[in-house]
């Protein structure tokens, strides 16, 4: 996947006959909706940017409303596909944030500089994201992302710091 396209929901259903759709949103902050003004939606094939006209909430879901697309037909074929926004769109982060685009693939190293492995998933729990990291003998290591575990990520180098808390590699 693209790194600087982050998916921020995915097409449910259709909603009325005038092209509005139920969007299933995998972003924090629902209410981010608001301020989008363009989305790519990524049919498989190609990304088409889509521009939103519209934008309503009901129960978990975002309705959406795009510009152009008035009708059932035109929009219906596109159930269960992502929408990805660009990373100038994507919700600035705070303080000891990352995209989980940017942590895939990351070394991790232990405090005295020794390689432990390669971060491969981040699982959100809901209390802190747990980061999976494929360690050099294959086997998996979870470590929670507190602070006393996550010393220092360094996007730009792709490198982690990290102290396993004991008990954690047994």
């Amino acid at each position: 996947m693209d790194n600087d396209l982050f998916r921020v929901g995915v097409i449910a259903n259709t909603h009325g006959i005038r092209g509005e759709v139920k969007v299933y949103p995998t972003t924090d902050d629902v209410n981010r909706f608001d301020d989008l003004k363009n989305v790519i939606l990524d049919t498989g094939k190609e990304k088409l940017e889509l521009q939103v006209q519209g934008v309503k909430y009901f129960k978990n879901m975002v309705i959406l409303k795009f510009k152009g697309i008035d009708n059932i037909n035109d929009i219906e074929k596109y159930k269960g596909k992502d929408l990805l926004v660009t990373r100038e769109n994507a919700v600035p982060l705070g303080k000891n944030e990352y995209y989980i685009a940017d942590l895939i693939d990351m070394e991790v190293f232990d405090e005295e500089g020794k390689k432990l492995g390669i971060l491969n998933d981040v699982m959100q729990t809901g209390a802190n994201d747990v980061y999976v990291i494929i360690l050099e003998n294959g086997s998996e290591l979870l470590l929670p992302n507190i602070d006393q575990c996550i010393l220092d990520v360094n996007v730009e180098e792709k490198k982690m710091t990290v102290h396993v808390l004991e008990g954690l590699m047994d």
